[in-house]
């Protein structure tokens, strides 16, 4: 059974950018500004947009040649092998939910802060069960929900910014006082992790109603974000002392409590649990399109690739994310490791974001005839240099965090095993089954063909 194309632009960029737009984003935006001297926050964000925008590019022109379910494993197998196209491509999607842990524990944070009687678990519980629900009815009601509560995050925090910014009557001083190339360089590798995740959007590519959507949709979400998450730092900054905020799992509260008091705190908790809420429902979106399409291939078990004859959607792959995600949004919640899985998907999304430009440049010259809707401009030069960048910012996560090395590598150890081990013996069943339906049919077709004689 095919999946269902009906959606359209604005939900692609909503699903973008609601993959980006996370709790512990707020985090990240006031590193970003304690690296600089000056307000020149948003020249470091926007440059870091700029940096994603390549690999935007190139995710673009992959996915106008190959718009599938299986995103970025096609892509990579038809530009490498097939065996390191589905271990990296798995690795990913574990990364990816690991997400979902870091989310739930920032979450924890902000609502044991308004109601400490509640236990976190049952806010996580809450949420998850909610969007697994819509996600199990309909990708269009899903969709829906992804464009309420990501543009109304939106619109909240571009609100929120222009009465902490008219309150203090801020003027922009300072715009390029950096303070130093060393700390313009550190601002912009942690500019670039504010938008690490608008790629998700790509196993999407069966349910648009035109593939060039998805292109379209994440250089949009890009774009929207760069300029929110400009103004939004500059405001907080502009209002808090920046060593008031800098360390703080919470800086979004301090912020929203300096500029309205208690009904600040209250809209700013509504929007975090917004953050949350967009990052786990467009993840699962795109995760358990992942699983379906890996599942109808036979990489993983049948079972997998099974879609609601009602709701026609991939049930059984959304409803084991759900279980996933809940299980280590658990994990973190008792172990308070919730950085790590952070910096963990930060380098994979670099790694990704490396291998997408290679894919790029290897299709070029494998297939220089192929059929290509959308083409990079300038040649090389956009490619090459995602490359270099990305390859430059994954060595650094690594030199600075030897744990995420070693967590990752372990994660492709497992995962190469699987491919080699397992997924053969999947496929292996999988030709058997058919040889036995092809005898069953064999004597009814000859039984038919002996009666007409």
């Amino acid at each position: 059974m095919q999946l269902k194309k009906v959606l359209t632009l604005r939900t692609i960029v909503a699903t973008s950018a609601g993959l980006t737009l996370s709790s512990s984003t707020f985090v990240a935006a006031v590193q970003v500004a304690s690296f600089l001297a000056g307000n020149a926050a948003w020249l470091a964000i926007l440059t870091g947009g700029l940096l994603c925008m390549t690999a935007a590019l190139c995710f673009s022109e992959l996915n106008g040649m190959t718009p599938s379910a299986a995103g970025i494993r096609l892509y990579f197998s038809k530009a490498f092998n097939d065996r390191l196209a589905l271990t990296v491509s798995m690795l990913y999607m574990v990364v990816i939910m690991g997400v979902i842990g870091a989310e739930s524990y920032v979450l924890a944070q902000v609502l044991s802060e308004i109601w400490p009687a509640v236990p976190a678990l049952v806010w996580i519980l809450a949420m998850f069960s909610v969007v697994t629900t819509l996600n199990v009815v309909g990708i269009k009601i899903a969709g829906g929900f992804q464009d309420i509560l990501t543009y109304g995050l939106i619109l909240s925090l571009v609100a929120l910014a222009f009465i902490a910014l008219v309150k203090v009557d801020f003027h922009l001083d300072t715009p390029l006082a950096t303070g130093g190339v060393v700390g313009l360089v550190n601002a912009v590798a942690v500019g670039v992790f504010l938008f690490i995740g608008f790629e998700w959007v790509t196993p999407l590519a069966e349910e648009v109603t035109h593939h060039r959507l998805i292109s379209r949709g994440m250089l949009l979400a890009i774009g929207l974000l760069s300029v929110i998450y400009s103004l939004f730092t500059v405001a907080m900054t502009a209002v808090v002392p920046r060593d008031v905020l800098d360390g703080s799992p919470i800086p979004q509260l301090i912020f929203a409590r300096s500029i309205l008091g208690d009904a600040g705190v209250a809209w700013m908790v509504a929007l975090t649990l917004t953050a949350s809420i967009t990052t786990f429902n467009a993840g699962l979106i795109s995760v358990s399109r992942f699983i379906y399409a890996t599942a109808r291939e036979h990489a993983l078990p049948k079972v997998f690739s099974k879609v609601s004859i009602r709701f026609v959607t991939p049930w059984v792959a959304i409803l084991t994310i759900f279980v996933i995600g809940l299980t280590i949004s658990v994990v973190v919640l008792v172990t308070h490791r919730y950085l790590i899985l952070v910096n963990m998907a930060a380098a994979m999304e670099c790694v990704i974001y490396v291998l997408a430009a290679m894919a790029v440049i290897m299709l070029r010259k494998k297939n220089p005839a192929a059929d290509r809707p959308y083409r990079i401009p300038a040649g090389y030069i956009i490619p090459g240099t995602c490359v270099v960048v990305f390859t430059g910012l994954a060595m650094a996560i690594f030199a600075i965090s030897p744990l995420v090395l070693l967590y990752i590598g372990l994660g492709l150890l497992f995962c190469t095993w699987y491919v080699n081990v397992v997924v053969p013996e999947l496929k292996r069943r999988y030709q058997a089954q058919k040889a036995t339906i092809r005898k069953r049919r064999r004597p009814a077709v000859r039984k038919t063909d002996q009666n007409g004689d």
